[in-house]
């Protein structure tokens, strides 16, 4: 980065809070606001309201008053990012792939039985059940551009069941246990409804699993390709795609790749799939249409089922997309790998942006960290793909994520 770059972050940062301005009731609020911010975005190695309190010289009570009890609407900032991701979407490049929607949640151990949501539940950062909170997430991706759209505080039924204990950490009455994937669907509402376009979503299997939630995704007409159980049930349609009739089982995914004639009859087609900081990666994968089998009965519409094989280490990969028999299967595959963009999304909000330091006992607390979190992803990686689109194309860093360094801590010298 040159001198000038840096120094543009900080009036940048100045700008880019401002659409926020109409969400708080008083000035000295909103000078929290920004006080919060930098100190996400500085390189202070943990981002609590203390520690930001002491080193911008504010009262550190003050700091976490700002985001517990004073008065802004979290909700509406969370509604002015996706109007602002709305429209920043479309202006940038992309391939032909257009703009993905990333569906995935993320966690954190957390000690103790105050912090809202803490339970003994699997957290997918120790690949094991412990003790701490997870949160929903929807993210997007177009060409090089990755971010999160927006955040939920994942309820375990623990939790909802106890409305005492959920009121003693100020968690409102409607705030209910819902299943991860009706979270999701609310959040791609809200999207939807702040203007984002998505011409593709992706998620994995904990969201894929559920007949329910493909039904509703149908039901939004929105395009889809998305990892599902090895057992998730479904039956080959055969050429005439004809739905099974009531009381026929399902077999498993895994079964009806290696024994339905449709499959069997196929050869493989072989992807090479590029990677910008990595090697390419070579997949195997054949694809044929299928009816999924749920608590409801059948599907009432035959979906693309793609069985993916990596070449270099034999990993086996079930997809389900309702996109048309006609979309190339290498196409679906892109669209699944998208997936990897919101763990790096995931990566930079927990490492430069402090998304888990989050400590405190108080639900509307953690709500507005997520948020603001959310907020600052959002602008850095805004700034982070202008930076690089003044690379010029010969540049080494250019068109590859995460080899300037860290924004954060510029954004905190710049400011």
């Amino acid at each position: 980065m040159t001198e000038a770059q840096l120094d543009a972050l900080g009036p940048a940062l100045a700008t880019f809070l401002e659409r926020f301005m109409p969400r708080f009731r008083s000035a000295p609020t909103f000078e929290h606001l920004r006080t919060y911010t930098r100190g996400l975005l500085s390189d202070l190695p943990r981002k609590t309201a203390e520690p930001i309190a002491l080193a911008a010289g504010t009262p550190v009570r003050t700091l976490q008053e700002f985001l517990r009890d004073h008065k802004w609407d979290h909700d509406g900032a969370g509604h002015d990012i996706r109007a602002h991701l709305a429209q920043l979407l479309p202006t940038l490049t992309a391939d032909d792939l257009g703009t993905v929607g990333l569906l995935d949640e993320t966690s954190a151990t957390k000690k103790g039985d105050q912090t809202p949501g803490v339970a003994h539940q699997y957290l997918g950062c120790v690949g094991k059940v412990d003790d701490g909170i997870v949160t929903v997430h929807l993210g997007a991706c177009r060409g090089t551009f990755k971010t999160l759209l927006d955040a939920d505080l994942f309820l375990p039924e623990r939790w909802s069941d106890d409305r005492p204990r959920c009121r003693a950490a100020g968690i409102p009455d409607g705030v209910v246990h819902r299943p991860k994937w009706r979270m999701a669907l609310e959040q791609l509402d809200r999207a939807r409804t702040d203007g984002v376009e998505l011409d593709w979503l992706t998620f994995d299997s904990e969201y894929g699993k559920s007949p329910a939630f493909l039904a509703e995704l149908e039901v939004r007409s929105q395009a889809f390709v998305g990892d599902v159980p090895r057992r998730f049930s479904c039956r080959a349609a055969g050429a005439t795609e004809a739905r099974p009739e009531k009381g026929v089982k399902g077999q498993a995914a895994e079964q009806v790749v290696r024994q339905a004639h449709v499959f069997r009859s196929q050869k493989w087609q072989v992807l090479r799939l590029s990677r910008l900081t990595a090697e390419d990666q070579l997949w195997r994968a054949k694809s044929a249409r299928v009816w999924v089998s749920g608590e409801q009965g059948w599907s009432e519409r035959a979906y693309t089922l793609v069985w993916a094989c990596s070449e270099k280490t034999g990993e086996e990969k079930f997809l389900v997309s309702n996109a048309s028999a006609e979309r190339p299967v290498e196409r679906l595959v892109r669209v699944a790998f998208c997936r990897a963009n919101v763990e790096h999304a995931f990566r930079i909000c927990k490492s430069e942006l402090g998304f888990t330091h989050f400590e405190g006992r108080n639900y509307v607390a953690l709500r507005r960290h997520l948020v603001l979190c959310v907020a600052m992803m959002a602008f850095v990686a805004e700034h982070t793909q202008r930076l690089r689109g003044e690379k010029s194309p010969g540049h080494g860093g250019a068109g590859v994520p995460g080899v300037e360094a860290p924004e954060p801590h510029l954004v905190g010298a710049g400011a």
